[in-house]
């Protein structure tokens, strides 16, 4: 979690120093939901992620530093920093896809679990969506194939309280734990803030998936400190709903378990690893025209 947010931090100064071209969405406050989420996966196991997808990433496993060149589009990005922010796939270590459309990880998702099942693996999927996909048609779609069929999926609702710039109440109606309850799926809503509550839960979800018993619906709570975007002041939320939620701080609840001189030595480490990544990222050529034409495939 400390990776991912000093990552970020390093990332939205280099967007204010125009080091990042496009648009960046960061997941600063929402650290827990991905760690946990992803801590008890495989290598094979897959997971789908959203915009905003860089705490996913990491907690999958990616180089901070070929991430950080993505975003700054460098050509030792993991998409040769064609993909930017929002468009990173790294199929080596199980990351399908950051998306730039809301809720568009949902199917694709499904089949990948599909594939799973008919290979006859015991791998999972788990597919992080935002509150606002729920509104969406491909997340009914999705979770009627998901339960239909019994796939090795686990539904991940990043509930940040936003819809982008929207408030939750004005745009989700009941609660999305239970969503899945029409279709037979067990559901449960956790504190997203908590990286072990989460842990907890995604691994019984996936215990129940590589199980055969199918797809688990979980909403895990959480916050997002920032803006929808870089550069979106969030004037439409009240300061004080900003410093409650600050309180609940996932790094800062994690690491009243660390003795100081244990938070002490993480802390150094991890200064270095992001150090040695924007280093790793700047020394790396932009990205240009000529890079358009890599990798794709002409049919005559």
């Amino acid at each position: 979690m400390r990776l991912s947010r000093r990552f970020e931090e390093t990332v939205h100064d280099q967007f204010h120093e125009g080091q990042v071209p496009g648009p960046l969405h960061l997941s600063i406050g929402q650290e827990a939901v991905a760690i946990g989420a992803c801590e008890g996966l495989r290598v094979s196991d897959a997971i789908l992620s959203t915009h905003r997808g860089h705490h996913h990433c990491l907690a999958k496993g990616a180089s901070p530093g070929r991430l950080m060149a993505e975003l700054l589009g460098r050509t030792a990005g993991y998409s040769r920093g064609r993909g930017g922010s929002m468009h990173v796939a790294i199929p080596s270590i199980g990351l399908l896809g950051t998306n730039g459309i809301v809720g568009a990880g949902l199917p694709i998702a499904t089949g990948a679990a599909y594939a799973m099942q008919v290979q006859e693996r015991d791998d999972v999927c788990v597919c992080f969506f935002g509150e606002g996909a729920t509104g969406t048609g491909a997340f009914g779609e999705a979770i009627n194939i998901a339960a239909l069929w019994q796939l090795p999926l686990v539904f991940v609702c990043e509930n940040n309280q936003y819809v982008e710039l929207t408030p939750q109440e004005l745009h989700v109606a009941g609660e999305i734990w239970r969503r899945g309850e029409s279709f037979g799926m067990p559901g449960e809503r956790v504190d997203g803030n908590d990286v072990g509550a989460v842990a907890d839960a995604v691994a019984t979800a996936v215990a129940r998936a590589r199980d055969g018993e199918g797809p688990t619906m979980i909403e895990a709570l959480t916050y997002r400190w920032f803006g929808h975007y870089a550069g979106d002041q969030a004037a439409y939320r009240e300061d004080e709903e900003v410093q409650r939620w600050r309180t609940l701080d996932p790094l800062v609840r994690s690491r009243a378990a660390l003795s100081d001189a244990d938070a002490g030595a993480l802390d150094a480490s991890v200064e270095d690893e992001i150090a040695a990544a924007l280093a790793f990222a700047l020394e790396s050529p932009i990205t240009g025209p000529d890079a358009l034409a890599v990798d794709h495939l002409a049919t005559v």
